[in-house]
């Protein structure tokens, strides 16, 4: 990394947070930008209290990170939260709260940033999608559409800023978070969903941040408009069918 200021929301904690530490190892000046910065020390990175759902707030929020850290070329997106019940229970302000955070927040994000970026040039945006844009299970409706829309986004916003600003999307597949406590702490649940990994483990925060890092670096100087799945392999088609074969071969189909 050149030394130029980095965006992170949703940086107190989780992906975000694993986020900001690698970048600000890597000598880039972070800035946490999160509606909850309880338990955050102030002496690790500048921290901003805004919550993404609010556009003037983001705004001012980025801002001033702009101006305290001299710039900008870095934005990662991570704020989010996700709830889990049938499509049909949902009430119109829990759908809106939901594609608010997860999905109009990176936007408002976006477009706060994009006048420092393009100010800096050669500029990185990176959004934190999900393996679930894709692949949703019962009881994600909101949080499943919204990280969809978050992957398009990111492939419009690729075309539109480029070339001064590259804009990419990391999909995360299950990472023991805040989000998937009840898998990580089950241990049941925990080695039914590790059976389904050929990596054989959950993800970690370490894991995606690594892949963030790298698309913010030079090293991806050739890289805008993708979605980098991080899911330990359990997207691969092969392995899917792996329990289906063995139904198949062994006659439990009949």
């Amino acid at each position: 990394m050149d030394g130029r200021g980095a965006v992170v929301t949703g940086g107190a904690r989780g992906i975000g947070r694993a986020v900001a530490d690698r970048l600000a190892a890597a000598g880039t000046p972070v800035a946490l930008v999160d509606c909850d910065l309880d338990g955050v020390d102030p002496g690790d990175h500048l921290a901003l209290t805004a919550d993404v759902a609010d556009p003037g707030a983001t705004t001012a929020a980025i801002d001033a990170a702009a101006d305290r850290l001299g710039g900008l070329a870095v934005l990662v997106t991570s704020a989010g939260f996700g709830t889990a019940k049938a499509l049909d229970r949902y009430r119109d302000d829990e759908w809106a709260r939901l594609v608010g955070v997860n999905l109009t927040g990176v936007w408002h994000a976006v477009r706060a940033a994009l006048p420092h970026l393009r100010a800096a040039g050669d500029a990185s945006i990176v959004n934190i999608a999900g393996t679930t844009a894709s692949r949703p299970t019962r009881g994600e409706g909101p949080y499943a559409a919204a990280k969809a829309g978050v992957v398009a986004l990111t492939k419009t916003a690729a075309l539109e800023y480029a070339p001064a600003v590259r804009v990419n999307a990391v999909s995360p597949g299950y990472v023991a978070t805040r989000l998937t406590r009840a898998v990580a702490d089950d241990p049941d649940l925990r080695a039914r969903v590790e059976r389904r990994i050929p990596l054989g483990r959950l993800g970690t925060v370490d894991d995606v941040a690594g892949v963030v890092a790298f698309l913010c670096s030079p090293a991806a100087a050739y890289l805008t408009g993708q979605d980098i799945v991080v899911d330990g392999g359990s997207g691969l088609p092969s392995h899917q069918s792996d329990e289906l074969l063995k139904a198949l071969l062994s006659g439990k189909d009949r």
